[in-house]
């Protein structure tokens, strides 16, 4: 094959359909699947019945046929109902894909008349499949897992198991010094109290946000009096806690140490596109004495916020 002789959107040269298939891979970066985590979602109708509906949305699906076929823009605006045949005596799993049949490289469907993107059912895939188990060009969008002598497909049967073609993320870096030592935490009842001085951050999550990885660091907590036994986590918003590490310090007097604490959460849907305050706590644990520990001028406080998008 030779250079093509004009770039796409030359004024006046005319472009084959190919050449536009190979500008959808080199934008979608070679990648394939949905454009956002809402897209194309698979799940049961609204009263429960023989077929499943596949909802809005649009992806790139790669062509299998060689390396230069490119990849199709596809896209689904409403509801299609798919049916899914019923089970007889033992259960069986299917998989429901986005099919592209382009007769250019396969099959005899006339693109005038006929549908050549199209949603298709592969019926008695492996009951782990999550990939289209021959090599036709398409996307998988949910395996169904059917028990014995069943008609009716209920969200319980549903696997989704859709891929974001290039999935978002959003990273920040935020720090804060506090002004003055905290009001310092002690005891031992395991109770978790915000740092007096250190306000937190105020964070602003995607609309398209389904997962955030949370990475805080307290460089120079402060300890003082005796020994201290508890634990440093942080509240995202009003229903998340970063994971709890120990705080174990046996010294005495006052002493300084680093410290972090990380933790993967899913992003509740009342969350999305709204702003959610990061706090760092801290608690004495039972075995803990008389020790403290605290933030001051002399601590400096690191957070780590990277929200990413999965399906959904």
């Amino acid at each position: 094959m030779a250079l093509f002789p004009a770039p796409i959107l030359t004024d006046g040269a005319t472009h084959s359909a190919q050449q536009f298939r190979l500008l959808v891979r080199d934008l979608a970066r070679d990648a394939e699947g949905i454009t956002r985590g809402t897209d194309l979602k698979v799940s049961q109708l609204g009263t429960p019945g023989t077929s499943v509906q596949v909802g809005d949305g649009s992806g790139v699906i790669r062509g299998r046929y060689n390396a230069w076929q490119g990849h199709y823009a596809v896209c689904n605006i409403g509801s299609v109902q798919v049916p899914i045949a019923a089970t007889g005596g033992s259960g069986r799993s299917d998989m429901v894909i986005l099919r592209v049949e382009d007769p250019e490289y396969e099959g005899s469907l006339n693109p005038a008349i006929d549908q050549i993107a199209y949603f298709q059912v592969i019926s008695n895939v492996s009951s782990s499949a999550t990939a289209i188990p021959d090599g036709r060009t398409g996307i998988p969008l949910a395996r169904i897992d059917i028990p014995a002598s069943t008609s009716t497909i209920t969200d319980a049967m549903i696997k989704d198991i859709r891929q974001i073609a290039n999935p978002r993320r959003e990273r920040t870096v935020s720090t804060q010094s506090p002004t003055a030592l905290s009001t310092e935490i002690t005891g031992s009842s395991g109770t978790f109290t915000n740092f007096s001085t250190a306000a937190g951050w105020s964070i602003a999550v995607p609309s398209w946000a389904s997962t955030v990885r949370i990475v805080l660091t307290v460089a120079q907590i402060r300890y003082s009096t005796n020994t201290f036994f508890g634990g440093l986590r942080a509240t995202f918003g009003s229903s998340l806690t970063v994971q709890a590490v120990n705080l174990d310090d046996n010294q005495t007097g006052i002493r300084r140490g680093t410290v972090a604490t990380a933790d993967t959460l899913t992003i509740p849907s009342a969350y999305r596109g709204t702003t959610q305050t990061l706090r760092l706590q801290a608690a004495g644990y039972p075995s803990n004495t008389t020790g403290r520990v605290g933030v001051d001028a002399s601590t400096a406080l690191i957070a780590d916020v990277d929200f990413g998008e999965a399906p959904r």
